[in-house]
């Protein structure tokens, strides 16, 4: 069994694509194929269910991604753990944002890491926070911003909090509202919103808070992200949103009302629990945050994959 051919099965494993997975690894697609099918001859079974259509993972192959990353993981902390022990930091850091991350300076801090250790290959990957915190416990990257309500936190990782900030509404410069300094929630559940999916954190922010007053609004779009996509619908004229005040300022085009009875959230760092390597910890002290980093990661215990991404408490007027 090869390293490359590990990788090959992970990449395929995240991307739900053989094609894919290929262009991921710099590699044509039969050559990725042919690697694939002879670790499955190799391990004796079925590692991917594949159709003209559709590539499913089988609970083999689950278990395999499981171990290869572990070891994939092992094998290049070896190496940076060696190179460490002669003054240089290099290996790969994987990193994860939020879109609206707003309490650090996310390119300027890349551009200094970069200058500092450019033997490091960064990955930069953008989701939602239970996404992100998914990954950091998977192993599959080490650092994260993420943005969650009040009423929530991070388990399972080693989380330091970096801001707290309001949520602003945001309408398009001839909406009625724009000229308006402030508003509060009931005034905006008449209006038509732009939002992220259910369930994700981004969205519990502010579901939270018109639950919370006893409201209901209606959410008639959904994006995946909130970025350019959702300021151009506001923009339009189709609906208005709810976004970091520290946020906003990246967008144009657009009004910015405060809302007196805001919802809050939280945004953190998190990082890996399980160890950290040398190009995780430099990261984590180019960003000099107040106080030392632990020498040793703490972290919740874990029990399954299934465990809960963050933990709930109540809402302050749910009681």
């Amino acid at each position: 069994m090869e390293l490359q051919q590990m990788r090959y099965v992970l990449a395929v494993a995240e991307t739900n694509s053989f094609t894919r997975a290929a262009e991921q690894c710099l590699v044509v697609q039969s050559a990725l194929s042919r690697q694939i099918a002879s670790l499955e001859r190799e391990l004796g079974a079925r590692l991917f269910d594949r159709t003209s259509r559709h590539v499913r993972i089988t609970p083999a192959g689950k278990a395999f991604v499981a171990a290869a990353r572990e070891s994939l993981n092992a094998v290049e902390r070896a190496v940076a753990d060696v190179a460490a022990v002669t003054g240089e930091v290099r290996g790969r850091l994987a990193l994860g944002l939020i879109p609206t991350v707003a309490a650090v300076d996310i390119p300027d801090a890349l551009s200094r890491f970069r200058d500092r250790y450019p033997q490091v290959q960064l990955n930069i990957r953008v989701g939602g926070s239970e996404e992100l915190i998914e990954q950091v416990i998977e192993g599959r990257i080490e650092v994260a911003f993420l943005g969650l309500p009040t009423s929530a936190r991070p388990v399972g990782v080693n989380a330091r909090e970096l801001a707290r900030d309001q949520l602003v509404a945001v309408v398009a410069p001839d909406h009625p509202l724009a000229g308006e300094p402030a508003v509060d929630l009931a005034r905006l559940s008449t209006e038509t919103f732009i939002d992220l999916p259910p369930q994700s954190a981004a969205r519990a922010q502010s579901d939270e808070a018109f639950a919370a007053a006893g409201l209901s609004r209606e959410v008639a779009f959904e994006v995946t992200t909130a970025d350019f996509m959702m300021a151009r619908l506001v923009r339009k004229g189709l609906a208005i949103a709810l976004l970091p005040s520290a946020f906003v300022p990246h967008l144009t085009g657009l009004a910015t009302i405060e809302i007196t009875d805001a919802p809050m959230r939280v945004e953190y760092l998190i990082w890996s629990g399980v160890g950290r390597t040398p190009a995780a910890t430099a990261f984590l002290d180019l960003l000099d945050l107040p106080d030392r980093w632990p020498a040793r990661d703490r972290r919740s215990p874990r029990t399954s994959s299934r465990t809960r991404r963050t933990e709930r408490t109540p809402h302050p007027r749910q009681g």
